[in-house]
């Protein structure tokens, strides 16, 4: 299995000290060493990094924990790979654009089945199942709404909208997965995924995979709201919260909604009840 990292923010954030944690169970406090990358959006735009290589080892991985990267949304990912050979175009995250965004899409789990379902307009380059999916994905939205800018889909509309098809995936096997237009982070819990939100007033965290702590309240003003999601807590001393089975976060801004399976409107999340910084 492969692990996943997303953060959702209301200014751009540094990703430097989750993006640790993950790069290291990329070969070496964990199993996944057949890729990792990393995506990070600045409006529209998106800047990627990918290689077919453990992130423990790689210095390219060492230089992004080096380089202050700023972003308000950020997608990273480390595989264990289990379909599709080890390769460049097999490394997550990947990407398509729809509606002159820029989407961008990771996946744990197996889809038994999906490379049986038609494709119309995307085609995966790799021979992954995770691709596939995302471009079924991308093939189910642009038929609901075709290119056309007065009809595009609004914010509500798309989170059901994914919702759907996340449910559909769900039916096929285990379906973790990542998703981001720009504007809006979707997370799908298939069977594993966890996530905290820090705000004011902020505390400290130290990592689980290595000794680094930091004092959030020096790195982050009163007003600032960060959201984090993980296959698995990347910090011992905060309050994570598990994420239902089946059910989907739309984080926007660092806050957090959740859709439930079936559900036509997402609900805000409430507190962590742990009482542990967040």
């Amino acid at each position: 299995m492969c692990e996943l990292l997303g953060m959702s923010a209301n200014v751009p954030t540094d990703i430097r000290f989750s993006f640790a944690a993950l790069a290291r169970r990329g070969g070496e406090t964990g199993p996944h060493a057949d890729g990792w990358g990393i995506s990070f959006y600045e409006g529209r735009g998106c800047r990627a990094f990918h290689e077919p290589e453990p992130s423990a080892r790689s210095e390219l991985a060492k230089l992004l924990r080096s380089a202050p990267i700023k972003s308000r949304i950020v997608i990273a990912h480390v595989r264990k790979a289990n379909r599709g050979r080890v390769s460049l175009e097999n490394t997550h995250p990947f990407s398509r654009e729809l509606w002159g965004r820029r989407w961008t899409f990771a996946h744990n789990g197996q889809l038994r089945g999906v490379k049986k379902w038609p494709l119309t307009w995307f085609r995966p380059v790799g021979s992954t199942d995770s691709e596939y999916a995302f471009c079924w994905m991308m093939d189910q939205l642009q038929a609901r709404w075709p290119k056309n800018p007065t009809k595009l889909p609004s914010a509500s509309q798309l989170d059901v909208a994914v919702a759907e098809l996340c449910a559909k995936l769900h039916g096929l096997g285990v379906f973790n997965m990542l998703l981001s237009d720009s504007r809006t982070l979707y997370a799908h819990c298939g069977k594993r995924l966890c996530y905290l939100t820090r705000r004011a007033p902020f505390g400290t965290a130290t990592l689980v995979d290595e000794d680094w702590r930091v004092d959030f309240s020096r790195e982050t003003t009163a007003d600032d709201v960060v959201t984090v999601v993980a296959t698995k807590a990347l910090t011992r001393d905060e309050c994570w919260t598990d994420v239902e089975r089946g059910h989907v976060l739309s984080l926007r801004d660092g806050a957090v909604r959740i859709l439930k399976p079936g559900a036509r409107k997402a609900v805000a999340a409430g507190p962590c009840s742990a009482g542990a910084p967040a």
